[in-house]
């Protein structure tokens, strides 16, 4: 054996799992299917020249929250964060708009007749971010040291959205809630929505929704050039077809979906334990939508000019419609976005006086052909047109993904599914993630690093991190 680990899948998980264990002495073998290192966080020029998009994930609350990225010295490999003027706006018909200010105190106030339900819900999660994101990102079995706070929050996650809507008095409130309990990719009938909400609103408040200067490529790139400056090993445009194909090691961490992991070690699997992983299900798709602009988006509303993440879906009604459809496999002709203009606060992703605007919506995970297609397309743009007068007379190019050219794009985007799986019941409390050991695998010194695994998905790394910690105790005897 020339290392003594290996790990499959060069995205931010992949990396942060290579970095803790090359850190902690034992050589690593990092492999990717790819001829760059990144995963769903890469930027390319994907419609005209000099224009540089985000393929996959862009605006990164839990990235600069992260507990692992922070002791790592990545400003010192590239990284530059960039906070927008407001993390997030939400604009609503007749030119109004909520807004999520770095002040809690603020956001509260602007939600008018909201400011004690805002307060009640996101408040004690603000002033102890630290102790409260420690929680959220370590193992699901962990007993808190916070009991109360994570009781609070434990009510929160088994609430639908929509009951917790019913806090909230104004439509700025409530299409504040709706559009951030929509990141979670479930209906807002469903649990967990709330819990993504609370997470993200805190986040805001506490550190911000910043992004990568130059492009998400920035953040994975800062990773890979401190895994190498410790002495670790990378190998791009290595396929892993079959755990035959892997190299002999001590340890082998996969940074791969639990469905892919079925297929790769099928053969060496019981067939209860082939049931287990192939009764994971993934979540919504993500139809994606690169624009090259000739200016910013005019907004209607002021405020939302000054935000870099837009949530484009009116009110809570709309926005619970919008998903309610996906769900059954249908797509409204309103859909939710999830909007970035990252050139607003980082010209350099075009040319000068130019644009990009990064959005996706959820939609059916299979493709419906050129017509569905063009539905979806047609439907995004009108969205934003609805609140930005202008915006098509400003399109100088586009680059469209629909889930299953994502998943084509990136394997572990499974239908287009960007969180690794559903956040369902099933999934969320299933066995192998509230066991003891949920990042270990049913085969020897194999363990899982992807967002399959606890803690999920968003880009965070701490997936990575805590099955490098895994492997380090049960493998190596590292404590």
């Amino acid at each position: 054996m020339s290392h003594d680990a290996v790990v499959v899948g060069a995205g931010p998980n992949g990396l942060a799992a290579a970095i803790e264990l090359q850190r902690n002495g034992v050589s690593v073998l990092l492999l990717e299917a790819n001829h760059t290192v990144g995963g769903a966080a890469r930027t390319e020029e994907l419609t005209l020249p000099g224009f540089k998009h985000d393929v996959g994930s862009s605006v990164y609350p839990l990235g600069i929250g992260s507990p692992f990225f922070a002791s790592l010295p990545l400003a010192k490999h590239g990284l530059e964060w960039v906070h927008p003027d407001l993390p997030l706006a939400h604009p609503l018909d007749g030119g109004r708009a909520a807004t999520l200010e770095r002040d809690l105190e603020s956001t509260a106030r602007a939600l008018g007749g909201d400011y004690a339900a805002y307060m009640r819900f996101v408040g004690d999660f603000v002033t102890e971010w630290p102790t409260f994101i420690e929680h959220v990102l370590d193992r699901p079995t962990r007993l808190p040291r916070a009991p109360r706070l994570m009781a609070r929050f434990g009510a929160v996650a088994l609430s639908s959205t929509t009951k917790i809507g019913r806090r909230f008095k104004t439509e700025e409130g409530k299409a504040l809630l709706a559009g951030n309990a929509a990141h979670s990719g479930v209906e807002l009938e469903a649990a967990f929505g709330g819990a993504v909400a609370t997470t993200l609103m805190a986040a805001g408040h506490a550190v911000g929704w910043p992004f990568p200067k130059g492009g998400a490529g920035a953040l994975t790139s800062a990773l890979a050039s401190y895994f190498l400056s410790l002495g670790g090993t990378v190998e791009t445009g290595r396929r892993v077809a079959s755990l035959d194909d892997l190299p002999g090691a001590k340890a082998t961490l996969l940074g791969l979906t639990n469905g892919q992991i079925g297929h790769l070690a099928y053969d060496r699997l019981s067939p209860r334990k082939r049931a287990n992983l192939a009764g994971w299900t993934y979540g919504q798709g993500a139809f994606k939508v690169d624009w090259a602009l000739d200016g910013p988006i005019p907004w209607e509303n002021a405020d939302v000019r000054r935000a870099g993440t837009v949530h484009v879906g009116g009110t809570f009604e709309d926005i619970r419609a919008a998903e309610w459809d996906v769900t059954r496999n249908k797509m409204n002709n309103r859909p939710f976005l999830l909007l970035a203009q990252h050139t607003v606060f980082d010209p350099s992703r075009a040319p000068e006086g130019k644009h990009t605007v990064w959005a996706y919506c959820h939609a059916p995970s299979r493709a419906q052909g050129e017509a569905g297609e063009r539905f979806v397309l047609e439907a995004m743009e009108a969205q934003i047109e609805r609140f930005a007068p202008g915006f098509r007379d400003l399109i100088l190019g586009r680059a469209v993904h629909t889930p299953y050219q994502l998943e084509t794009w990136n394997e572990n985007l499974r239908g287009g599914d960007p969180n690794g799986g559903a956040l369902t019941i099933n999934n969320v409390l299933s066995p192998a993630r509230l066991s003891r050991r949920p990042w270990h695998l049913p085969l020897k010194n194999f363990y899982r690093c992807s967002a399959s695994a606890p803690p999920g998905g968003g880009v965070h790394g701490m997936v990575g991190y805590h099955a490098a910690r895994a492997a380090l105790r049960d493998t190596f005897g590292v404590r």
